[in-house]
């Protein structure tokens, strides 16, 4: 049951939810994006892998792929190649710049935005939290 639910987990299932409450006086809404998938594993890197591929299960503590019959071929043919140490000299490394450039990009997501009728885009958003990666109005 637990490879089966694995399994699944790695089709990228998605469920989306959205509640609308129209008010008649209302500054722009903030907005929450949450994603399981924090990290776009076609923008890490051989370094990355390197320094956090155990920390993101990618890798066991031998620095191979585990598990890699869960994996569809394309995926695992990347990991693999990402996981070739092989004469590999390790750059530093920065946690923050790796959410910067890993994380989802809100100009991907949001496909369509207006309010009040006016329209809107990322250019109208900025990101804050920890991670850097939860969108937040910008003043108008």
């Amino acid at each position: 049951v637990c490879a089966e639910r694995v399994a699944y987990f790695l089709t990228y299932p998605h469920l989306t939810k959205l509640e609308e409450v129209a008010a008649p006086n209302l500054t722009f809404p903030a907005i929450t994006i949450c994603n399981l998938n924090e990290f776009r594993f076609s923008k890490i890197t051989r370094n990355d892998l390197f320094h956090v591929g155990e920390l993101l299960a990618l890798l066991d503590a031998r620095q191979r792929v585990p598990r890699p019959q869960l994996a569809e071929p394309r995926v695992l043919a990347a990991l693999r190649h990402k996981a070739d140490f092989r004469g590999f000299q390790a750059q530093p490394f920065s946690m923050a710049e790796f959410y910067d450039r890993t994380g989802h990009d809100l100009a991907d997501m949001l496909l369509r935005c207006s309010f009040r009728g006016a329209g809107c885009s990322p250019r109208n958003f900025s990101v804050v939290s920890a991670h850097r990666r939860r969108a937040t109005p910008a003043p108008w």
